[in-house]
């Protein structure tokens, strides 16, 4: 007897889903992307705060924010599809450490009581060592 072949097409997000990875891998590649992509619209959405992060050091606050926004959403968009996630996975990877600075920035500013975001102390020196797991996760992608 012959299978009856479905008339169902699959969504975006039956497209995004991988059916040869682990559930909880699958998940967590959405999850970085969705985090990625969010991240990079908040830098177009609400500058403010990333540009007053961005080293002073650093000659191009406003470009620096749009161009790491980019690259977010861009590894946002690659992380999202199967095929595509190990580019998503390496450029997560260069910006995560591309925007390094930006929180030490941030954790160095709140220390000296001139914090430019609103943000406890406590929270931006955690947030450095947390960079960790993310660059992690991100070369996990790559493989």
């Amino acid at each position: 007897m012959l299978d009856a072949v479905s008339d169902e097409r699959p969504g975006p997000l039956d497209r995004m889903r991988d059916p040869d990875a682990d559930p909880a891998r699958d998940r967590a590649r959405l999850r970085a992307a969705a985090m990625m992509a969010g991240m990079g619209i908040a830098h177009f959405l609400v500058p403010g705060p990333f540009r007053r992060i961005v080293p002073r050091w650093f000659p191009w606050r406003r470009e620096a924010v749009m161009v790491s926004g980019v690259a977010e959403i861009a590894s946002g968009a690659l992380l999202a599809i199967p095929r595509t996630r190990r580019a998503g996975g390496w450029l997560m990877l260069l910006t995560v450490l591309a925007v390094y600075p930006a929180n030490v920035q941030m954790a160095i500013d709140a220390s000296r009581g001139r914090s430019q975001v609103r943000v406890p102390v406590w929270l931006t020196w955690l947030r450095l060592p947390l960079q960790l797991p993310m660059l992690a996760r991100a070369w996990s992608f790559t493989r």
